[in-house]
């Protein structure tokens, strides 16, 4: 009996001392101890949770080199492998995770319109529900705050900056041509649908060096990554049809989309104050074709468009008016890959092509161009750590274009070119911390057509201020090349540049966003040529330069008053610039110095409708009177527009439809055409430039066939 009480107490003894005892505290990088932390030992057993005072202790019989493992929610996971003997006692200090929820976002000069994005101020649905935009993803965006609404032309202006300073991008490539082929003084909208997209990222400015070419902004449009269901949706309106359908199929999806348009049916009921000859008319179809691999998705996009009219136009220097037909064909493919290739890096990869076809006759005038266009990126990204991510990629541009114009008084004149150029890049997201964060980057571009490379710095600084603010920072510098309409007669002139400095401040909780952004932009190198316009016969040169300064205030609730949802937007611009034939700085045309939106959307349960209107301000644009001796010296009355919507529910999945531009029918004036020459009281005559009509209607219906008896096209409209 001795013998086995003794041998017990020798074995208890025995694994006493092997017991290893693991100590220490917690705490958060001010030095708060973190209660309830998580402390183990990897692939055992053992541990224990943090108490008040952010201590812990605990035992284990495990031996050598472990690994101890401390997790907090919203903190990094600390690891510490190294002897148990030198695991105890332990000061830890948890890092801030900064991925979690309620960490900093570089969002400088940034609107993100995603459901998925912390920093989203809209969504698909609001885009694409805002009355007057018509399903028009440039339209709903001129309701931000950045841009001027130039309501004649339909393009994106930014912050001073002309609609050609704007690039489009689909899934990370670029859209040569985005807009429907129009005529001077009509509005034109994009080509692409808007139910094809998930995600909208639109820059005013200080964007990622991923990106270049543009002198203000990119906007960037991301496809459905994968379709939640199989459906068809059918639209019928006063002025088109349209036919779309999804399939799925084990790894594999396609979504085909064709639309039809007549304006005829509009054009004969409301007054026009165009001449229509052949009113206006187009075809386009889409498709988006998606794969799914283990480890990345590929994704096939095409948008082919044709469009057709013609028209007399008026015009003061010629009595008979501007006879104008115009035909146009536009291809556009885009195939895009993005994957993982283990060990924390991912590839994105992708080309797109364009080809562009235009037919025109201009009273007598023949005119037939044809412009191919490419575009090939590699992105690589690799994560070191949630704090530090670093991109780098390589891009190629390619450029063919071509233009012969025939007249029966000059005879035929013929112009081309090749434009390459090469970019590459890098950029680092480094976070010291939940509250600030920096993004860095240097992009560098060669040109071979006009012989010139350039270097272009930035950066962008987030600091988080409260749990529901931040305030950003942003600075870059931007070149682009000239447009097509100087490049087709000369060869030998240098990129121009903008630099942008930005200063941010956004606030959002709860259903509420507050967005401030005050900004500075300095222009340089700007084209300038001594004709009305580009000709054969123009001298050019890059010595044009401008500024363009300003504030956009954006506030938008959801949750003040039950089912309505509004935004509004300001924005002051102050901006001149020397450029095309300008004598002297000047504010353009385009450039009112105040714009205001309000959007509103209001939900009626027991109508089952959808009410929306928008309201648009503008202050008077500057335009040039020759009766004056000052360049731009007059403004023109302000631009008033007032937009009203109705969706109602026939069922869940019918839809009857109903939209009316510029209700109140305001008399917009956009500029003024003055004569060549003056009268015989040596005055010249004018005529006022408007609208093509005072009201723009679509009546329709819109019907879902799908599996889920409850989805709709509310998001189309």
């Amino acid at each position: 009996m001795r013998r086995t009480l003794t041998l017990a107490f020798t074995l208890f003894t025995l694994l006493s001392n092997a017991q290893t005892t693991i100590t220490g505290n917690v705490i958060d990088p001010s030095g708060t101890p973190i209660q309830g932390a998580n402390i183990y030992l990897d692939g055992t057993y053992d541990g224990a949770s943090s108490d008040e005072n952010g201590s812990f202790s605990f035992a284990t019989t495990e031996t050598g080199i472990q690994t101890l493992i401390i997790s907090f929610l919203s903190f990094e996971t600390f690891y510490l492998t190294t002897e148990l003997t030198k695991m105890s006692p332990l000061a830890i200090t948890l890092k801030e995770d900064v991925n979690s929820l309620g960490s900093v976002i570089l969002n400088a000069g940034t609107f993100a319109a995603g459901d998925n994005s912390k920093a989203s101020v809209l969504t698909p649905l609001d885009i694409v529900t805002t009355a007057g935009s018509n399903g028009d993803y440039i339209a709903a965006l001129q309701t931000l705050s950045g841009t001027s609404n130039v309501a004649e032309d339909g393009r994106l202006f930014v912050r001073g900056g002309d609609a050609n300073e704007t690039n489009v991008y689909i899934d990370g490539l670029r859209v040569f041509q985005p807009f429907s082929a129009t005529a001077n003084n009509i509005p034109t909208r994009g080509r692409f649908s808007s139910f094809l997209f998930e995600g909208t990222n639109f820059s005013t400015g200080g964007y990622s060096a991923e990106y270049g070419d543009a002198l203000s902004s990119v906007l960037l449009l991301n496809t459905i990554d994968e379709p939640d269901q199989e459906k068809t949706d059918l639209q019928f309106i006063n002025v088109g049809l349209g036919l779309g359908n999804t399939q799925k199929w084990k790894k594999n999806s396609l979504s085909v989309n064709a639309f039809y348009v007549n304006l005829k049916p509009y054009q004969d009921i409301i007054e026009q104050r165009v001449d229509w000859i052949k009113p206006f008319e187009s075809l386009t179809g889409e498709a988006v074709y998606r794969h799914h691999f283990k480890s990345g998705t590929l994704k096939v996009y095409g948008g082919l468009t044709y469009t057709d009219f013609k028209l007399i136009q008026e015009d003061i220097n010629t009595p008979e008016g501007i006879n104008l037909n115009l035909k146009n064909r536009n291809l556009y493919l885009n195939t895009s890959y993005k994957g993982s290739l283990g060990n924390d890096w991912t590839i994105t990869a992708g080309t797109s092509f364009a080809n562009d076809h235009n037919d025109i006759l201009f009273v007598t005038t023949d005119v037939t161009n044809n412009e191919n266009s490419f575009h090939g990126k590699l992105k690589l990204r690799k994560r070191f750590s949630n704090r530090f991510k670093l991109n780098f990629g390589a891009e190629q541009f390619l450029t063919s274009f071509s233009e012969e114009t025939e007249n029966p008084d000059f005879g035929a004149f013929q112009t081309s070119y090749d434009n390459n150029s090469t970019a590459l890049y890098t950029e680092a997201n480094i976070f010291f911390s939940k509250k600030l964060a920096l993004q860095t980057g240097i992009r560098g571009v060669h040109n071979t057509l006009l012989k010139y490379t350039k270097i272009s710095p930035r950066a962008s600084l987030a600091y988080k201020t409260t749990s529901k603010s931040q305030v950003s920072l942003a600075y870059g510098d931007f070149y682009q090349a000239p447009q097509q309409e100087v490049l087709k007669y000369n060869f030998d002139l240098e990129p121009e540049k903008s630099s942008h400095y930005i200063l941010n401040y956004l606030y959002q909780n709860n259903g509420r966003t507050f967005r401030a952004e005050g900004y500075y932009k300095s222009y340089d190198g700007l084209i300038k040529y001594d004709t009305n316009s580009p000709m054969f016969n123009s001298v050019f040169n890059n010595n044009g330069d401008g500024y363009a300064t300003g504030i956009d205030i954006f506030w938008r609730d959801n949750k003040s008053i039950k089912d309505l949802d509004y935004w509004v937007s300001y924005s002051y611009l102050d901006t001149k610039r020397d450029y095309r034939n300008y004598p002297d700085r000047a504010t353009p045309n385009f450039a009112a110095k105040h714009n205001l939106s309000l959007v509103t959307k209001y939900w009626i349960g027991d109508w089952k409708s959808l009410l929306s209107t928008t309201y648009n301000f503008g202050s008077g644009r500057p335009y040039n009177n020759p009766n004056e001796t000052l360049f731009q010296n007059q403004k023109t009355r302000t631009f008033n527009t007032l937009n009203f919507s109705w969706a109602y529910l026939i069922s869940q999945q019918k839809i009857l439809y109903f939209s009316v531009s510029n209700a109140l029918g305001f008399d917009n004036v956009f500029n003024y055409q003055y004569a060549n020459t003056p009268d015989s009281n040596g005055t010249f005559s004018r005529r006022a430039i408007r609208p093509t009509a005072d009201r723009f209607f679509i009546l329709g219906f819109f019907w879902t066939i799908s599996d889920n008896k409850t989805d709709n096209q509310l998001d189309n409209l």
